[in-house]
């Protein structure tokens, strides 16, 4: 007579050893099916939540268009001024991209300036009243004949974003991408600082920013906006220094919808010192006579 209690009893055993090979095996699938092939491109960030529109800027910025533009930029000799003169018109070429080494124009970013409630003090020392965003910037994928560029693009009325200049250098770029999760960026275009806000702590990301700062490594919001307080609550839109006229920067960027009929201004050099309400004033784009 067989021992079924003995059979069963083996069953039982082999099913509980079995178990955990099952459970490995499942696990290491699991782990490959996440993994994926070597080769396999990683899925695409979602697009940040904080810059409106940000399909239209990717569009913007990786358009024919702004690529010829930027080109033709690179094939303007660099100005021997100084930079001394505030605009540059980007001159019309034939096949701009032709002969150049190679690049992309990577991905934009914001690039957030202090309002000028905050510099004047009448908004209060809050991260979504002292900064906000005024421009989107992206830099070259490669430095190209000894040159670093930048594009900047401005909001477009009705929604969207165009292309308001190109310039040299890529420290526009370079500090808004220090943005992490949980902090803000922004700069202070003054005095070309640019600082890190974690929380209500104001970091310099630059020896200028540092400058502003008097000198310290740190400072609460409410502490920054005396600073700036003192630096410019005078100056501001509708102060004697700006109907005086000594004041070239403090208009909004042109938020009109873009035209082919216009011609790009760069800012070269410098720029503007004064640009306290929303980008450069360099960084416009003027309508030309169309000879056709």
């Amino acid at each position: 007579m067989r021992n079924t209690s003995g059979t069963s009893l083996s069953s039982s055993r082999a099913a509980r050893s079995a178990r955990p090979l099952v459970l490995v095996a499942a696990a290491a699938s699991a782990l490959l099916s996440v993994a994926g092939p070597a080769h396999a491109a990683p899925a695409r960030d979602p697009l940040p939540a904080d810059i409106p529109d940000y399909r239209a800027a990717l569009d913007a910025v990786h358009s024919a268009d702004v690529r010829d533009t930027v080109c033709r930029f690179l094939r303007t000799p660099v100005p021997t001024d100084g930079g001394s003169a505030p605009v540059q018109t980007i001159p019309e070429t034939a096949e701009p991209c032709q002969g150049l080494p190679e690049f992309t124009i990577k991905d934009p970013v914001a690039r957030n300036e202090i309002t000028p409630e905050f510099a004047s003090g009448t908004a209060q020392p809050l991260p979504t009243e002292a900064v906000k965003l005024t421009q989107l910037v992206s830099s070259l994928s490669a430095t190209v004949n000894g040159r670093t560029a930048t594009v900047m693009l401005a909001p477009t009325q009705g929604g969207g974003w165009h292309l308001a200049a190109v310039r040299d250098g890529d420290s526009d770029a370079t500090y808004a991408s220090k943005a992490t999760l949980g902090t803000l960026v922004f700069t202070e275009p003054q005095i070309r600082g640019w600082y890190q806000l974690k929380l209500s702590t104001v970091e310099p990301l630059n020896d200028q920013a540092r400058q502003g700062l008097g000198g310290r490594d740190s400072a609460s919001l409410s502490d920054y906006q005396k600073l700036v307080k003192s630096r410019y609550a005078d100056k501001l839109p509708g102060s004697e220094y700006d109907t005086k006229g000594y004041s070239s920067g403090y208009s909004l960027p042109s938020t009109r919808s873009d035209s082919p009929s216009s011609t790009l201004l760069v800012a070269g050099g410098s720029g503007t010192a004064l640009a306290l309400a929303g980008g450069a004033a360099v960084m416009r784009r003027k309508r030309r006579t169309n000879s056709r």
